[in-house]
């Protein structure tokens, strides 16, 4: 037997920090049509969902698994600020209707000043 050597590990190593893998990981609670790319608001709601489920304290992460966002966008109302309408795929409305209050109390958290609504995206 031959023996061989291991080649060294190379010093110039491409490094994902934090910040760029919670990105990619929080673009998969985005779904979009093909070609879409998301908006600023949506990968910023996107974000929130994934902290809220990967946060040790939520009570409501293990059903957030499931949860997508398929759009999102911010409504002025009046003069009370605005509000971020969150809309969610159908296939995922029925766990979304189950943790609705919970999961808006946070989001709220998150979004300071602003009325969070879940609307359903459904086709016909």
């Amino acid at each position: 037997f031959r023996s061989l050597k291991r080649s060294p590990t190379p010093k110039h190593s491409i490094y994902l920090g934090t910040v760029s893998c919670i990105m990619l990981n929080a673009r998969k609670k985005i779904v979009k049509e093909k070609g879409a790319a998301p908006t600023d608001l949506e990968e910023e709601v996107a974000k929130a969902l994934f902290d809220i489920e990967v946060s040790p304290s939520s009570d409501i992460k293990a059903d957030l698994k499931d949860v997508y966002i398929s759009g999102a966008k911010e409504v002025e109302v009046g003069k009370s600020g605005s509000a971020v309408v969150i809309h969610v795929p159908f296939r995922s409305w029925k766990i979304v209707k189950k943790i609705q209050g919970r999961l808006i109390r946070e989001l709220e958290k998150k979004f300071n000043r602003r009325h969070i609504i879940l609307v359903a995206n459904r086709t016909i």
